[in-house]
């Protein structure tokens, strides 16, 4: 002989805040009250509950309302869990008009050491309850594998792909430089042509713009890294194509000489990314609206 379990009828988890709310008060008049409902509303909520259960979970009198036992068994294991679920809700660090908790961002070595200083010293200054989370490295990280909010990534090409959101923040400007060491030794460049009989520090992957024209002697020293590229220049060691904002204060200083400063070298440019999101985390947007709002002011103060 099959026996039939009776099934409970599905509970609207809203409802769980009312019945709280009446248990706490004794009073149907005084939850509404605090629920900002109508009686009405919190008495049919009450009786939709106890539909659901099976059981009457409220005895209720002209004078007052009280739980019964079974009322109040669902009270003690409720109220804990409801107060956890509040807690953790109140917790999330998005939550509230200013953004908190933690960002994390990754940028190649030479952006990161350059820029980003400048760069957190306002926005932690403006975002005091965001903390940021710099991880540098050369190597291309997978944002989404590897838990990343943000990265920062130079390009001398336009940013594409269908599974990151990416936008500019600012052209980088490069040009050629040398030292005064290395230029009295194998003299100054009068034109792009010249260039082609001088010694080069170069970046490793990385052929000479144009209308620069490719070296007749293999370069002596490759690096992966622009600040590295950036000292072995300043140490005399050869010309090199290097971002205008990281040689300014050494052409100042005469540490570095401008080399053929009308001859136009393709720019790159610095973009901002992070994984596509419904809705993207505002400690995310503020950080690329900072970049946005301030990166030129960053590079020609550099």
């Amino acid at each position: 002989m099959v026996q039939s379990v009776a099934r409970r009828a599905p509970i609207d988890l809203n409802l769980l805040p009312m019945f709280l709310a009446v248990a706490e008060a004794s009073s149907f008049a005084a939850a509404a009250a605090r629920l900002g409902l109508r009686r009405s509303s919190v008495s049919r909520g009450i009786a939709a509950i106890e539909r659901a259960l099976g059981v009457q979970l409220f005895s209720r009198t002209t004078r007052q309302v009280a739980l019964t036992t079974a009322g109040a068994a669902l009270y003690a294991r409720l109220a804990p869990q409801l107060s956890a679920i509040g807690d953790a809700l109140g917790a999330l660090p998005e939550q509230g008009e200013m953004p908190s908790g933690e960002l994390r961002l990754t940028a190649a070595s030479d952006v990161g050491a350059v820029l980003l200083p400048r760069i957190l010293a306002g926005f932690a200054g403006r975002y005091p309850a965001v903390q940021v989370d710099v991880r540098l490295t050369n190597r291309m990280v997978d944002l989404v594998e590897e838990g990343f909010d943000v990265a920062l990534r130079a390009s001398g090409k336009r940013l594409s792909s269908s599974s990151l959101v990416a936008r500019m923040v600012s052209k980088l400007e490069m040009q050629l430089f040398g030292a005064p060491t290395y230029l009295a030794r194998a003299g100054t460049p009068k034109t792009a042509g010249d260039t082609a009989e001088h010694q080069w520090v170069s970046h490793r992957g990385g052929k000479l713009p144009a209308p620069l024209p490719s070296p007749r002697r293999k370069p002596q020293i490759i690096g992966d890294d622009i600040l590295f590229v950036y000292e072995a220049v300043k140490a005399g060691l050869g010309l090199g194509v290097l971002p205008t904002f990281l040689a300014r204060e050494d052409v100042a200083a005469g540490k570095l000489v401008h080399v053929l400063p009308r001859v136009s070298v393709p720019s790159g440019a610095l973009y901002v990314v992070h994984p596509p999101a419904q809705h993207v985390p505002r400690k995310v947007t503020v950080f690329r609206e900072y970049l946005v709002e301030h990166f030129a002011t960053l590079l020609l103060a550099g």
